[in-house]
């Protein structure tokens, strides 16, 4: 499965900061996702770390002050700036940082950062103290007003022994904002996806609700899938445990209704909807005030239907002429194909994506699916078991080519 990492070039700057042992880890994780990485080790940055050690995580060549002085100097820095697609400074100290702002070029990484067209990307790592100071807050908005892209500092404990502001943010997260800014541009870029995900939670007291088994997995990849192609996403989501992607629109709801109510607000300015969220079709008519006492008997719960949400839509859409694309789920226990089709037809979907809820290696919880894509135009194609990663990948290539159709 491609991702936005594959075959980028990525240069990735390292500066004196004892945060630099995270920057082994950022490397080996960027290269692994598929990029080319490229580090530049300041001299500061080789008192904590040395160029074997990212040449073993990346398989390439690491470099240094000395390389600016070779044989090669003259042109090191336009060559490796030229072919990147991102240059990431991570840690960036305070000292670099100022170099940056003020245009300096007294190194090769200033040097490369001076000639790179690429995006800019600062993760800055430093004691409270000298990232609260004037001085390093006037050259981090100067450098933010010139377009670089600040991720960071997070708080912590910091190694001067203070707990504040400072920390570089850790290499996953840095992960996730790569990600983001080499996925822009891609097919998507100017279109707006709105990602359902994750289950609902119908109240019956101040305590329990009505819920089901829905992970949000698979509803939080695609919103990832759609980031890849470069669309500005909007992920309205049930109570789930799992971390936003980064790049996201995040809006949180615990039941039908709330649901209901935040799909509809956004359809206004939608391209496409992906309805993955797991809905719950029924609610207690009337959820108690107050927390149910087992010494008051088992109670007598009386149910009423949650509102239609795909059926809102599909009135929504024949006023607006918004989404463009509508795509649902369909997870069933019974008689896929044909409660899916249904399913596509009665609520006016242009894809709707079918499952198996008894299989054991997809659906709830698993980290593997295995469905089949149903088209309004009769079209069928099941996909074989794989992630939920591949599937959403899949889904949104086909909401692209439908967006590309629409458009034509």
């Amino acid at each position: 499965m491609d991702t936005p990492f594959q075959d980028k070039h990525i240069i990735h700057g390292v500066t004196g900061s004892i945060a630099a042992y995270k920057a082994a880890d950022l490397a080996s994780k960027l290269a692994q996702a598929g990029a080319q990485v490229e580090v530049i080790l300041t001299q500061a940055a080789l008192q904590f770390v040395t160029p074997l050690t990212f040449q073993s995580v990346t398989g390439r060549r690491a470099y240094v002050e000395a390389d600016l002085w070779g044989s090669e100097g003259h042109v090191q820095h336009i060559g490796l700036a030229h072919q990147a697609d991102l240059l990431i400074i991570a840690p960036a100290s305070a000292n670099t940082l100022a170099k940056l702002a003020y245009g300096l070029a007294d190194n090769l990484l200033s040097l490369t950062a001076l000639a790179a067209q690429c995006p800019l990307m600062l993760a800055p790592a430093m004691d409270g103290g000298m990232y609260a100071h004037p001085a390093t807050q006037a050259n981090l908005e100067t450098l933010r007003q010139r377009g670089a892209i600040l991720v960071g500092p997070a708080e912590g404990h910091l190694a001067s022994g203070l707990v504040g502001p400072g920390r570089m943010v850790e290499p996953l997260e840095l992960l996730g904002h790569v990600r983001w800014v080499l996925g822009k541009g891609g097919p998507l870029s100017g279109r707006k996806v709105i990602v359902t995900a994750g289950g609902t939670q119908e109240p019956l007291d101040p305590v329990r609700v009505i819920a089901n088994r829905s992970s949000g997995k698979q509803g939080y990849a695609i919103a990832q899938a759609a980031l890849d192609l470069g669309a500005q996403v909007t992920l309205i989501s049930g109570p789930v445990s799992l971390a936003v992607p980064v790049g996201v629109q995040p809006v949180e709801v615990q039941t039908a209704q709330q649901m209901h109510d935040a799909v509809l607000g956004c359809l206004p300015q939608a391209d496409a909807l992906v309805m993955a969220a797991a809905v719950a079709d029924f609610r207690p008519m009337s959820p108690a005030e107050n927390k149910l006492k087992k010494e008051s008997g088992v109670p007598e719960i009386r149910l009423e239907h949650t509102p239609d949400i795909l059926k809102a839509v599909a009135q929504a859409k024949a006023r607006l002429g918004r989404p463009s694309v509508t795509v649902g789920f369909a997870a069933e226990s019974q008689d896929l194909i044909d409660n899916a089709t249904a399913k596509l037809h009665d609520k006016k979907l242009d894809l709707i994506v079918a499952n198996d809820i008894r299989a054991t290696d997809a659906g709830f919880s698993a980290d593997t699916n295995r469905v089949t894509l149903l088209f309004a135009d009769g079209g069928v194609e099941p996909l074989d078991l794989m992630s939920k990663e591949q599937v959403a990948a899949s889904v949104m290539a086909r909401v692209s080519e439908l967006l590309q159709k629409a458009s034509a």
